[in-house]
């Protein structure tokens, strides 16, 4: 796998791609990814990454200070009681500067409230405190099954120990940070599990200023992995089992942004439009087998089914979401 490290100097901007960088859905949260990078492997993953992962060609890194300068001035663009949420299309504990990331974060003046998605398997005392000191507001942890033997087999890695990540949030629990528990429902998979869940969050004192669990709903994506036996809901159909289980366990799981302080902003504007021709410059390998990831109109735009690795090129834009550029050659 090809590593890049993304640099001021390397000519990569942070904002249009899905794999790095900050994307900005037109609200108060920023979602911001310094890095790619997974340890699991787990069977629904939706983007297929992972030791064992058949799709994936690069992995990514951004440069601290580089992504802190790009967010400063995204933070000042929107205003007053942002909230970044530390994320990725991997784990973000991976990510070596993760603790002086978060204590500069917490510098900027718009910033509200600061959250983490982790998986939790590199969650320590240590690195908790670490968090903690830093400003850290709120881990969302991914736990998907506390049985041993699902748990394990959910994460596609032999040496997953769900009693570890366990411990861990108890820990967090009793921290500074707030733990939200984010399992995602695998109906025919893990549905004994999302009631143990709950009783877990409960017993440990999750949610003390947000909800304590966030359960999420499983999507089947192109690249991405689907768990043998799996059912996918319809939307009405997961919201009508987190109704039953609110009422059966008298907890509330029917979220919605409200209960985040998620509220609609002004977007960063975007350059490009669906169907334009534009030229790009070849900057960095994809993702994926046949990607290269191109530059313009200082965004990177991904293009697809692309044969050449360098020089400037005509793409034509086949998808343009929140910021977010693919393109495939003209």
């Amino acid at each position: 796998m090809r590593f890049v490290r993304i640099t001021r100097d390397s000519g990569i901007p942070l904002i249009g791609c899905v794999y790095f960088g900050i994307i900005d859905r037109g609200t108060n949260l920023l979602q911001v990814r310094p890095s790619c990078h997974c340890n699991l492997g787990c069977s629904f993953c939706s983007v297929d990454g992972g030791p064992g992962s058949r799709t994936r060609m690069s992995r990514y890194e951004v440069e601290a200070e580089y992504l802190l300068a790009v967010l400063r001035e995204i933070a000042a663009f929107k205003g007053e009681g942002v909230e970044c949420h530390i994320d990725s299309p991997g784990e973000p504990l991976l990510y070596p500067q993760l603790g002086s990331l978060v204590r500069e974060i917490r510098k900027i003046p718009e910033v509200r409230v600061i959250s983490l998605q982790t998986n939790g398997t590199l969650l320590s005392p240590e690195v908790i405190d670490t968090l903690g000191t830093a400003g850290l507001d709120r881990i969302n942890l991914s736990l998907h099954a506390i049985d041993p033997a699902l748990a394990r087999s959910l994460s596609g890695v032999s040496w997953y120990d769900v009693g570890q990540v366990m411990d861990a949030a108890r820990q967090v629990s009793e921290s500074h940070i707030d733990l939200l528990i984010a399992p995602v429902y695998l109906p025919g998979i893990n549905d004994q599990e999302i009631p143990r869940l709950i009783g877990f969050a409960r017993e440990i004192g999750a949610g003390r200023r947000w909800p304590p669990l966030g359960i999420q709903k499983f999507e089947r994506y192109r690249f991405g992995r689907c768990p043998k036996g799996i059912r996918v809901q319809t939307w009405n159909g997961f919201w009508k089992s987190l109704g039953q289980w609110e009422q059966e366990y008298g907890i509330r799981l029917l979220l919605n942004p409200a209960d985040f302080g998620i509220v609609a902003r002004k977007m960063v504007p975007r350059v490009f439009r669906k169907g334009e021709r534009a030229r790009v410059k070849l900057e960095a390998p994809g993702w994926l087998a046949g990607e290269v990831l191109g530059v313009g109109r200082d965004r990177v735009v991904s293009v697809m089914n692309c044969s050449r690795h360098t020089g400037s090129i005509w793409v034509r834009m086949v998808a343009v979401k929140h910021n977010i550029y693919v393109a495939v050659p003209a």
